[in-house]
């Protein structure tokens, strides 16, 4: 892919790693994105993927700058991009039939923490940070959240990650089952590379297989949290707080 793409896509044997070129979540990277995920889908020849991100971040999640253009023209669509990027670019990750492994090199935070646990495996940084940032902005949780987050930690515990909003450590997401490693910032790429290459040559069938019977309800969580976006997009707790969080202000919310 060329280099002013949102997305890089390199192809290592039977190893695709996909990265995300910003931190925030523009159109342009979620297009590229999901091309990106079709293609290696596709590919007879990968049979393991990676999805990381560059620099100081993982995925912050919808560029926001962005977003705050779409609602002041037209609020009413302002969430049309959660059926026709998030949605996909999950279901993308999650019903490949190959093992995706997220490698989480920095800030993970709302669609950015979705698309992580729409992967099979995560492998995060020692300085990675997470968060789930939707109930921050006034919006309900989307790319999946609402049932990845519960599968990995458990109801009880998603529904304080989701209702506070506070960021976490990555030895926090490893206590609590959101990654299953954390290394040192400068081992990431080589243990994400030696674990990748490792299921690039195992039982390819095998793991589809698992992966179809594993994503069965994510489908129909998808569908709820868009809608409930679409609600939530015009509300004016949410424009308020898109605008609150540009201007660096701390939010008001009134319940409309």
């Amino acid at each position: 892919m060329a280099d002013e793409s949102g997305v890089t896509l390199v192809r290592d044997g039977s190893v695709a790693t996909i990265t995300m070129t910003s931190a925030a979540l523009s159109n342009r990277v979620k297009t590229d994105l999901l091309d990106a995920i079709t293609q290696v889908s596709k590919d007879s020849e990968v049979r393991a993927v990676v999805l990381t991100g560059t620099g100081k971040a993982f995925s912050v999640g919808q560029d926001l700058n962005e977003h705050a253009e779409t609602l002041r023209a037209d609020a009413a669509h302002a969430f049309d991009t959660v059926e026709q990027h998030y949605n996909p670019i999950v279901l993308g990750l999650a019903t490949m039939p190959k093992p995706v492994i997220a490698s989480i090199n920095g800030l993970c935070v709302g669609a950015g923490l979705g698309f992580a646990l729409a992967c099979d495996l995560r492998i995060a940084s020692a300085k990675a940070k997470f968060g789930t940032a939707f109930t921050a902005i006034g919006l309900t949780c989307d790319s999946g959240l609402s049932v990845t987050l519960a599968r990995a930690v458990g109801a009880a515990r998603a529904s304080e990650l989701v209702f506070r909003a506070n960021t976490f450590s990555a030895e926090e997401a490893l206590t609590w089952g959101i990654v299953g490693q954390v290394v040192e910032p400068e081992s990431l790429e080589a243990e994400t590379t030696a674990l990748a290459q490792k299921f690039g040559n195992g039982p390819t069938l095998a793991y589809a297989e698992a992966k179809a019977a594993m994503a069965v309800s994510l489908s129909q969580a998808l569908a709820a949290e868009g809608a409930g976006q679409a609600r939530l997009g015009v509300t004016k707790d949410h424009q308020n707080a898109v605008e609150a969080f540009l201007n660096k202000q701390t939010p008001t919310f009134e319940g409309r």
